[in-house]
């Protein structure tokens, strides 16, 4: 059973958690993040998700991410979902994310990572991963047309790749 902290418009914890799947009343808020890995040919690691996945299945995403879980930090969020579902060790502890964007039901942290990361050397979580690939901005744009990706703003993308070398991107 997985429990959400929750919180207020201010993005300040309160004292309570919810269980995953249960409708947030008004004014509570939960924290998700969000991980796009981009390589030196100007591409973002992609990842589908598995057929049987709740939510979106068959379809491509990018590189990883999640709701963060009670007691857990944005980092420690992110640092998590990205291991879990590619297999892909990062240190998230003294980074911010890159920017946040706000929805209806919480706040979704996005991480920029500048890294050639080896495809075969990541392991994918079964429960929820299916397939990665390297993509660039005009591909995944193309799948989204396509009914492919998961239904982003095309401009939303756009936003990632051209962020993706500017200040703020974790680079090792």
């Amino acid at each position: 059973m997985e429990y959400w902290d929750l919180y207020d418009v201010h993005r300040v914890k309160v004292d309570r958690t919810v269980q995953r799947g249960q409708a947030l009343q008004q004014g509570q808020y939960h924290m998700v993040v969000h991980i796009c890995i981009f390589n030196s040919d100007g591409e973002m690691l992609i990842q589908q998700r598995q057929p049987f996945k709740e939510g979106w299945p068959n379809m491509w995403d990018i590189s990883a991410g999640g709701s963060a879980v009670a007691g857990e930090t944005s980092q420690l969020a992110a640092q998590r979902e990205l291991f879990e579902e590619i297999g892909y060790e990062y240190d998230f502890q003294n980074i911010r994310p890159h920017f946040t964007v706000n929805f209806e039901r919480g706040f979704d942290d996005y991480y920029l990572i500048f890294e050639d990361v080896p495809l075969h050397t990541l392991t994918l979580q079964y429960e929820e991963v299916k397939n990665v690939k390297w993509a660039s901005m005009g591909q995944i744009s193309e799948m989204i047309q396509n009914g492919e990706f998961i239904p982003y703003y095309e401009s939303f993308i756009q936003l990632l790749f051209q962020n993706r070398k500017q200040r703020g991107t974790v680079q090792r």
